[in-house]
């Protein structure tokens, strides 16, 4: 999905993986190059999913199908450990965040389906005390105070029903819940982490595999659909996601978190702006304030952890970087 984003909450949606060996990092180095080109893929999934003219269960099936396959063939590492409880629990709510991501899109502007699921990290705070067992400190209060007035935001200044956005109630709740589900995926690897497992990249390989099967009853039957849409669901499924996640792992090897999950924040500001450009969908002030305030919140929170953790601080690992973005 576009998957929306998930790193940007400062290593609070996956705490610092075990130190790599250390490795000199220019910002000028093609790894950073090859984060921001999974950004850049990641940011096309709400105009290309509203160029499909197949309903939202059908275009996550399909999407899914073609990004399971692929990731299969492209990331050998992304077919181990499927026999593992816990990589299926993960894959589940990564499923749940591809479907309504995409069926959310369909309903609201891609403004609002990415902006609403970027709200990921209020949640995750809220989860981190419950599921962790992790302390709430002043500086996450203020970021879910910051995030929750982004989405009342978001919420406040819904747009009116429009041929791209036909039902924008019911597609804000589907991108909220995205945001819910996606903050149990990233809370889950998390746990898979810290139990010594490297669960990320056979979670969202996993999860494309679920999310197709979870959808297929109500997709089917298929509609012919014309030759543009099968581009359109190839590409969504093998460059969006699959090449996204290539570039994505690629990328993490050396790059350090801070600068991944703030080169990662390109994917919901360019979203929108795809989508204006070539479906001419207008999101509005409100919303684009309240998605401001929530990118604004993460970007500043994943700096100051970083900071007051000390800036010597190790590149994300390869294999939960394939389920630390998106949808």
């Amino acid at each position: 999905m576009g998957v929306g984003v998930g790193v940007g909450d400062s290593q609070k949606p996956g705490s610092p993986p075990p130190p790599f060996p250390h490795s000199s990092h220019s910002p000028h180095s093609p790894h950073s190059l090859y984060v921001l080109l999974a950004a850049l893929l990641f940011s096309t999934g709400g105009a290309a999913i509203k160029a499909v003219s197949l309903d939202g269960f059908q275009v996550a099936c399909l999407r899914s199908a073609f990004a399971a396959v692929a990731l299969a063939l492209l990331l050998p590492a992304s077919r181990r450990g499927w026999g593992r409880p816990r990589t299926w629990l993960v894959a589940a709510s990564y499923a749940a965040t591809l479907i309504l991501f995409v069926t959310s899109t369909k309903l609201t502007t891609a403004a609002n389906a990415i902006f609403l699921q970027s709200t990921a990290p209020l949640w995750i705070l809220i989860l981190g005390p419950w599921l962790l067992k992790e302390r709430l400190g002043a500086r996450d209060v203020w970021t879910m105070a910051v995030v929750a007035a982004g989405l009342a935001a978001i919420f406040l200044g819904s747009p009116r029903a429009s041929l791209t956005a036909p039902d924008p109630a019911t597609g804000n709740v589907l991108a909220t819940v995205a945001g819910l589900s996606w903050a149990f995926t990233v809370t889950g690897l998390r746990w898979l982490e810290r139990s010594g497992e490297r669960g990320g990249l056979p979670a969202a390989a996993l999860g494309n595999v679920v999310a197709c099967l979870a959808v297929l009853p109500f997709a089917a039957p298929f509609p012919a659909p014309p030759l543009a849409d099968w581009l359109t669901l190839a590409f969504l499924g093998l460059v969006q996601i699959a090449l996204a996640y290539a570039f994505l792992t690629a990328g993490l090897t050396r790059v350090p978190a801070l600068e991944a999950s703030l080169l990662l924040l390109v994917e919901p500001v360019l979203n929108p702006v795809w989508t204006w450009l070539f479906h001419g969908e207008n999101p509005g002030g409100w919303p684009v304030a309240g998605g401001a305030l929530v990118l604004a919140a993460t970007a500043v929170k994943a700096i100051a952890d970083v900071r007051g953790a000390g800036w010597k601080e190790p590149p994300m690992d390869t294999d939960e970087g394939g389920g630390r973005n998106h949808r």
